[in-house]
């Protein structure tokens, strides 16, 4: 499975309906946001047993992205059964953010 798309209006359906989810919210301006996509998609196809990777423009659905305090991005917020247990800011690589899910479930 590839990331799917998060908005304002499904947000809150994505975080019950899934037990893992991850939001990555980006700006389509934002090159770091770019080079980490690829590095997501990967992630979500490799481990889509245990997770879901739900892109959130924060430009075209800025709501939710406001509630969280987003303040820069890429950032990346894991919800646990409906929890925000973590968050991490900034680009990275694959076994840096594998290595951060696995701490977390």
């Amino acid at each position: 499975m590839s990331t799917i798309k998060s908005t304002d209006n499904t947000y809150e359906k994505l975080i019950k309906e899934n037990k893992v989810i991850i939001f990555d919210f980006f700006g389509t301006w934002c090159s770091p946001c770019s080079a980490l996509s690829p590095i997501l998609d990967e992630i979500a196809s490799d481990m889509k047993d245990k997770i879901v990777i739900a892109k959130h423009d924060i430009d075209s659905d800025p709501n939710f992205p406001t509630l969280n305090s987003v303040r820069g991005v890429p950032s990346l917020f894991l919800y646990v059964d409906s929890k925000l247990v973590s968050q991490k800011v900034g680009m990275s690589n694959k076994a840096d953010i594998v290595s951060w899910i696995n701490q977390h479930i």
